[in-house]
């Protein structure tokens, strides 16, 4: 018997959610169901809240440096689950991933170096190169039949003729779901050594990883790469900003330090370390229960494409809870794509170009929801998609 309901009905319109508040703002119709943004529709598990309520309650928010438990904790949960070993001095705190993922751009990189990415890729890595003055190197993914893999040759050939500084990984892979092997990984590793290449790996859906599948940190092999994680994704904490740096190597990590020393960020929230050290604590059974709920989500929609809308191509994920779709059979044009999904099918799911042009005719869901908004949601695509 399940010890915790994710079939819960949780009211998150009229809280500042993005996800639910901002339709009018976001220039979507009111009655779109959202299912977009990457956070989840269940609640943390109670033994956060508990957590965070106690420190609440203690009625004093005075400044907060962790002890040496919280780092513990941390690399508690990446070593029993991942076998990777971290000290405490190897752990830097940041208010999230992708500010974390500015600041070792900023510190290991000078204005006009060139970064590399593999896309389609989160959206947010496009402007984290653009927007701090370094060029912009792309190194698409090869997809055949649904499923992605890596074009090695075109990665070295793209690192030799831009003179590549920095690679940003992104492990397990958003928005296509892939769980890279470790021999994918190594072979990545070894044409960024060749090159003189940092690899900074962005790790934060490293715990949402589906059976058959195992993620491989990337700090298992290289102890000069860079580890960005936090607890949001894995338990619905987005919104608490807390996100932990892996740095093993004293000079990259001095570095980093020094440049995120430079925003005036010396401490951060004490509910966000609470939150954070009660997660990779006590959050495991939760997480393990979760799993199996969005395991079967995940078999429904596949399920339900299957017979119901055979003509959008789905391969399930190996990892994370956002499913890649591809609707490129119908023949639209993403503006007509996006259209059709948000006044017709009335969803509010991600467009694929937001990703990189590799998106075009594909539309990101989040499946991280009740079964029965799963279900509604496919109801809607699935009337809407009979006019096609």
């Amino acid at each position: 018997m399940s010890k915790y309901n994710f079939d819960a009905v949780i009211e998150r319109r009229g809280t500042n959610s993005l996800k639910y508040d901002y339709m009018r703002e976001m220039g979507k119709p009111v009655d779109v169901l959202p299912m977009w943004v990457a956070d989840m529709d269940f609640s943390a598990p109670i033994e956060i809240i508990d957590d965070i309520n106690k420190a609440i309650a203690h009625g004093i928010f005075g400044y907060t440096v962790p002890k040496d438990e919280y780092n513990e904790a941390v690399a508690g949960w990446f070593y029993s689950r991942y076998g990777y070993k971290a000290e405490n001095r190897d752990i830097i705190k940041a208010p999230g991933v992708v500010f974390a993922l500015v600041q070792a751009v900023r510190a290991l990189t000078e204005p006009g170096d060139a970064v590399i990415i593999q896309t389609p890729v989160y959206y947010p890595f496009y402007d984290i190169i653009r927007n701090n003055g370094r060029e912009l190197v792309q190194n698409p993914l090869i997809c055949e039949n649904g499923v992605y893999s890596i074009d090695f040759v075109d990665f070295e050939r793209k690192i030799a003729e831009n003179n590549v500084k920095l690679f940003i990984l992104c492990s397990p892979h958003n928005p296509i779901g892939r769980v890279w092997t470790r021999g994918e990984l190594e072979r990545l590793l070894g044409i960024c050594a060749s090159h003189g290449v940092i690899v900074v790996s962005d790790e934060i859906h490293c715990d949402f990883v589906w059976p058959g599948y195992e993620h491989t940190c990337f700090g298992l092999l290289d102890d000069n790469a860079i580890i960005v994680t936090a607890p949001s994704k894995t338990f619905n904490l987005a919104g608490i900003q807390i996100s932990n740096i892996f740095v093993k190597n004293s000079d990259l990590r001095e570095k980093l330090k020094a440049e995120i020393g430079k925003t005036g960020i010396a401490q951060l929230s004490m509910v966000s370390f609470v939150a954070c050290q009660s997660a990779y604590t006590k959050g495991g059974e939760w997480l393990d229960e979760l799993k199996t709920y969005l395991l079967g989500n995940i078999r429904f929609l596949s399920e339900f494409l299957t017979e119901r809308l055979p003509r959008i191509r789905f391969v399930p994920p190996e990892g994370t809870y956002l499913m890649w779709l591809d609707f490129s059979d119908y023949g639209l044009t993403q503006d007509e794509l996006d259209r059709h999904i948000t006044q017709e099918a009335k969803l509010w799911l991600s467009t694929g170009t937001m990703f990189g042009a590799d998106g075009e005719g594909f539309q990101r869901m989040n499946i991280a929801c009740r079964r029965d908004t799963l279900e509604e949601a496919l109801d809607r695509l699935e009337r809407s998609m009979k006019s096609r």
